[in-house]
């Protein structure tokens, strides 16, 4: 039996049939429980996050949306109330069980985040890491979750504090906030890419050494090479910053990309790759296998956790479903720092 109510509040976003160009009705509404599709586990959401890709979801251009209406919202944290699904080891999930789900097709061709109830397989779903909130686990969320796969991904290819220099792109947003806290934690010289220069104080708060303006990044170059500048790189915007990433790379560094906000043209030539020996390794944390996705929340607690979580340097923005329009209205128009969250009950 469903211990999901009836009727519940959710953000909903409806194409207007019709529409050209496409339209978007969005809002708050109470939906009906069978609204939602099967799954394994019920969840009683406490927080939600604000991603690029939600308010794509929310917007007749974004082409995003899979499903008309959607109750968009790429991640969510709460508590179970009802499962028949397993948690890892073969045991049921709980009732009172705080857990995480995101990525699939949560918020694009499921229901996701930004509603008071959610149904879901056991496959999308990981507990809370112990010492995390449900709060806290959406501070992170999946921008936190991309930064640190970046991170990881980097190191696995042989980064190590000490080898030099690393950049992150689009560092006053969600990704490259929580990756400069991640990289400065772990003892990298990291160095913040933004246009948005009253970040830096917090940026350095937050551990970045200096930081490189966003002209310096974006600027286009004749010249296929650059001076090789960086031992790493994490880039979060795309077609402006990704081509100067890769002329600046020092030999055998890589580059975790896993950002189109600026565009998703790549304009660059070969011979980063074949006279430097850079690697562009691609961060796709949305099909992530649940077992990789269970050990990677696990190290975001313990030795990926970044710096700033717990005393507020991360910056993180609360909303609720009342006040969330604006705030998806602002990550497009890229006026959005740190990551924003959305308190949904709890």
């Amino acid at each position: 039996m469903s211990a999901v109510p009836s009727t519940f509040r959710a953000f909903v976003a409806e194409q207007v049939a019709g529409s050209d160009p496409a339209r978007v009705d969005r809002g708050l509404r109470d939906v009906p429980a069978d609204m939602l599709a099967a799954g394994d586990v019920e969840i009683r959401i406490e927080w939600s996050g604000v991603n690029y890709k939600d308010a794509l979801a929310t917007v007749g251009s974004g082409r995003v949306a899979r499903i008309s209406p959607l109750i968009p919202g790429i991640d969510l944290a709460g508590v179970v109330v009802s499962s028949s699904g397993s948690a890892p080891g073969g045991t049921p999930f709980s009732p009172g069980t705080a857990v995480i789900a995101h990525g699939y097709d949560l918020g694009v061709a499921r229901h996701g985040g930004y509603a008071e109830y959610t149904r879901v397989p056991a496959s999308y779903v990981v507990p809370v890491p112990e010492g995390f909130t449900t709060r806290d686990a959406m501070a992170i969320g999946t921008a936190g979750f991309t930064a640190a796969m970046s991170v990881a991904a980097l190191e696995t290819h042989g980064l190590r504090p000490g080898d030099g220099p690393v950049v992150v792109t689009g560092a006053s947003g969600g990704v490259g906030s929580v990756a400069v806290a991640i990289l400065a934690a772990r003892g990298h010289e990291v160095w913040a890419a933004t246009g948005k220069a009253d970040e830096e104080p917090r940026l350095r708060a937050l551990g970045a050494a200096g930081v490189v303006p966003r002209e310096d990044c974006t600027a286009e170059s004749p010249r296929p090479l650059e001076s090789a500048r960086w031992a790493g790189a994490v880039d979060t915007v795309g077609a402006p910053t990704l081509p100067w990433v890769l002329r600046t790379l020092r030999p055998g560094a890589a580059v975790a990309s896993s950002g189109n906000a600026g565009g998703a043209d790549l304009r660059t030539t070969v011979l980063p790759f074949i006279l430097r020996g850079v690697a562009l390794l691609g961060m796709d944390s949305a099909n992530m296998p649940i077992g990789q996705r269970r050990a990677m929340w696990a190290r975001i607690a313990t030795d990926l956790r970044p710096a700033g979580l717990d005393d507020g340097r991360l910056g993180v923005t609360e909303v609720s479903l009342d006040s969330l329009e604006p705030a998806l209205d602002a990550i497009l128009a890229a006026a959005a720092r740190g990551r924003w969250v959305v308190r949904i009950g709890g």
